[in-house]
Protein backbone atom coordinates (compact mmCIF):
# COMPACT_ATOMS: atom_id res chain seq x y z
CA UNK A 1 0.00 0.00 0.00
CA UNK A 2 1.17 3.73 -0.92
CA UNK A 3 2.11 5.34 2.57
CA UNK A 4 0.55 8.68 3.14
CA UNK A 5 2.88 11.59 3.79
CA UNK A 6 2.55 13.92 7.45
CA UNK A 7 0.42 16.02 5.71
CA UNK A 8 -2.11 13.42 4.30
CA UNK A 9 -2.16 11.81 7.06
CA UNK A 10 -3.12 14.82 9.21
CA UNK A 11 -5.71 15.54 6.75
CA UNK A 12 -6.94 12.10 7.22
CA UNK A 13 -7.01 11.63 11.17
CA UNK A 14 -9.16 15.55 11.18
CA UNK A 15 -11.34 13.99 8.37
CA UNK A 16 -12.01 11.17 11.02
CA UNK A 17 -12.44 13.42 13.99
CA UNK A 18 -14.46 15.83 12.31
CA UNK A 19 -17.01 12.64 10.77
CA UNK A 20 -16.88 11.83 14.46
CA UNK A 21 -17.80 15.14 16.18
CA UNK A 22 -20.43 15.40 13.25
CA UNK A 23 -22.21 12.52 14.05
CA UNK A 24 -22.01 13.16 18.24
CA UNK A 25 -23.04 16.34 17.45
CA UNK A 26 -26.47 15.23 15.74
CA UNK A 27 -28.70 15.55 18.94
CA UNK A 28 -27.50 18.94 19.81
CA UNK A 29 -26.76 20.67 16.82
CA UNK A 30 -28.66 19.65 13.94
CA UNK A 31 -27.40 22.55 11.72
CA UNK A 32 -23.35 22.63 12.16
CA UNK A 33 -23.25 18.65 12.65
CA UNK A 34 -24.08 17.71 8.88
CA UNK A 35 -21.46 20.54 7.30
CA UNK A 36 -18.49 18.73 10.16
CA UNK A 37 -19.29 15.34 9.20
CA UNK A 38 -19.69 15.93 5.45
CA UNK A 39 -16.08 17.82 5.67
CA UNK A 40 -14.30 15.11 7.87
CA UNK A 41 -16.26 12.66 5.26
CA UNK A 42 -14.69 14.46 2.27
CA UNK A 43 -11.49 14.57 3.61
CA UNK A 44 -11.20 10.63 5.07
CA UNK A 45 -12.28 9.56 1.64
CA UNK A 46 -10.06 11.85 -0.38
CA UNK A 47 -7.29 10.49 1.84
CA UNK A 48 -8.12 6.94 1.76
CA UNK A 49 -8.44 6.99 -2.36
CA UNK A 50 -4.57 8.24 -2.33
CA UNK A 51 -3.72 5.37 -0.67
CA UNK A 52 -3.66 2.97 -3.63
CA UNK A 53 -2.17 -0.72 -3.98
CA UNK A 54 0.28 -0.98 -6.84
CA UNK A 55 0.60 -4.96 -6.23
CA UNK A 56 -0.77 -8.11 -7.63
CA UNK A 57 -2.60 -9.68 -4.82
CA UNK A 58 -6.08 -10.36 -5.69
CA UNK A 59 -7.04 -10.20 -1.74
CA UNK A 60 -6.03 -6.79 -1.36
CA UNK A 61 -7.42 -5.21 -4.35
CA UNK A 62 -10.95 -6.84 -3.59
CA UNK A 63 -10.86 -5.50 0.02
CA UNK A 64 -9.74 -1.84 -1.47
CA UNK A 65 -12.87 -2.12 -3.73
CA UNK A 66 -15.16 -2.92 -0.94
CA UNK A 67 -13.45 -0.16 1.23
CA UNK A 68 -14.31 2.09 -1.54
CA UNK A 69 -17.91 1.19 -1.30
CA UNK A 70 -17.70 2.11 2.01
CA UNK A 71 -16.55 5.66 1.09
CA UNK A 72 -19.18 5.93 -1.02
CA UNK A 73 -21.54 4.84 1.66
CA UNK A 74 -19.79 7.63 3.94
CA UNK A 75 -20.55 10.61 1.41
CA UNK A 76 -24.30 9.31 1.19
CA UNK A 77 -24.33 9.54 4.96
CA UNK A 78 -23.42 12.90 4.89
CA UNK A 79 -26.23 13.34 2.36
CA UNK A 80 -28.73 11.98 4.29
CA UNK A 81 -27.36 13.93 7.41
CA UNK A 82 -28.71 17.16 5.20
CA UNK A 83 -31.64 16.21 3.93
CA UNK A 84 -32.55 14.70 7.71
CA UNK A 85 -32.91 18.07 8.61
CA UNK A 86 -35.85 18.78 6.56
CA UNK A 87 -38.12 17.38 3.77
CA UNK A 88 -35.57 18.85 0.64
CA UNK A 89 -37.58 16.30 -1.40
CA UNK A 90 -40.97 17.41 -0.86
CA UNK A 91 -42.17 13.62 -0.04
CA UNK A 92 -44.93 13.21 2.42
CA UNK A 93 -44.38 12.76 5.57
CA UNK A 94 -44.64 9.16 5.94
CA UNK A 95 -42.90 8.33 2.86
CA UNK A 96 -39.98 10.74 4.55
CA UNK A 97 -40.21 9.42 7.81
CA UNK A 98 -39.59 5.74 6.35
CA UNK A 99 -37.06 6.48 3.71
CA UNK A 100 -35.00 9.37 4.77
CA UNK A 101 -35.21 10.56 8.40
CA UNK A 102 -32.35 9.29 10.92
CA UNK A 103 -31.26 6.35 7.92
CA UNK A 104 -28.28 7.81 7.76
CA UNK A 105 -27.48 6.38 10.95
CA UNK A 106 -27.85 3.49 9.07
CA UNK A 107 -25.52 4.06 6.44
CA UNK A 108 -22.86 5.02 8.75
CA UNK A 109 -23.07 1.37 10.41
CA UNK A 110 -22.61 -0.25 7.60
CA UNK A 111 -19.57 1.88 6.28
CA UNK A 112 -17.99 1.59 9.54
CA UNK A 113 -18.55 -2.46 9.79
CA UNK A 114 -17.36 -2.65 6.20
CA UNK A 115 -14.31 -0.31 7.11
CA UNK A 116 -13.46 -1.90 10.16
CA UNK A 117 -13.25 -4.95 8.50
CA UNK A 118 -11.35 -4.28 5.60
CA UNK A 119 -8.80 -2.51 7.58
CA UNK A 120 -8.33 -5.66 9.88
CA UNK A 121 -8.24 -7.70 6.06
CA UNK A 122 -5.93 -5.75 4.55
CA UNK A 123 -3.31 -5.63 7.55
CA UNK A 124 -3.75 -9.08 7.93
CA UNK A 125 -2.78 -9.73 3.62
CA UNK A 126 -0.10 -7.29 3.50
CA UNK A 127 1.57 -8.52 6.49
CA UNK A 128 1.11 -12.27 5.06
CA UNK A 129 2.35 -11.24 1.84
CA UNK A 130 5.61 -8.79 3.38
CA UNK A 131 6.38 -12.33 5.16
CA UNK A 132 6.34 -14.33 1.55
CA UNK A 133 9.42 -11.92 0.16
Amino acid sequence: MKQLNNLQNAVFIVGAVLMVAGAALWMVCKSVAPWLFAVGALAFVAMQVQQRYEGDNFTIQRLRRIMLLSDVLLILCAALMFADDGNPFGLDHLTWVNYVHNNWLVLLLIAAVIQLYTVVRIDAELKKEAKKR
